[in-house]
């Protein structure tokens, strides 16, 4: 048997205008959207669906992730929105909201060109 020991091809980077890792770290200092007896552990960036960022394959642009906490983001990852009680459309909404109040967004679209 033989065995293939070069290096793995490795995937494209994630093109800049998807990647917001400031926002990622503010989101991590909001509470849990889904805020209730049940959250447990810290706070994840749970990423929202939107049909025009994401394709097959690739995870959903950043600015359009919600806090979650590591309970009900595995129990979106595991079981989708309507286990949190939601629908994609007010997911959406949600992911909309955090970002326009994120104070670094003005500068980071300038920044993107977005």
């Amino acid at each position: 048997m033989r065995v293939d020991t070069r290096p793995r091809k490795r995937n494209a980077p994630r093109p800049a205008w998807k990647v917001a890792r400031s926002y990622l770290q503010w989101l991590r200092g909001r509470r849990c959207a889904f805020e209730c007896a049940e959250c447990a552990g810290p706070i994840e960036a749970a990423h929202t669906p939107d049909s025009q960022s994401k394709g097959i394959g690739t995870k959903a642009a950043d600015c359009n992730a919600i806090p979650a906490c590591v309970y009900h983001h595995r129990l979106h990852t595991s079981r989708g929105w309507s286990a949190l009680g939601i629908t994609r459309e007010k997911a959406t909404a949600m992911g909309d909201a955090y970002w326009q109040a994120w104070p670094g967004r003005l500068a980071w679209e300038r920044d993107n060109g977005a």
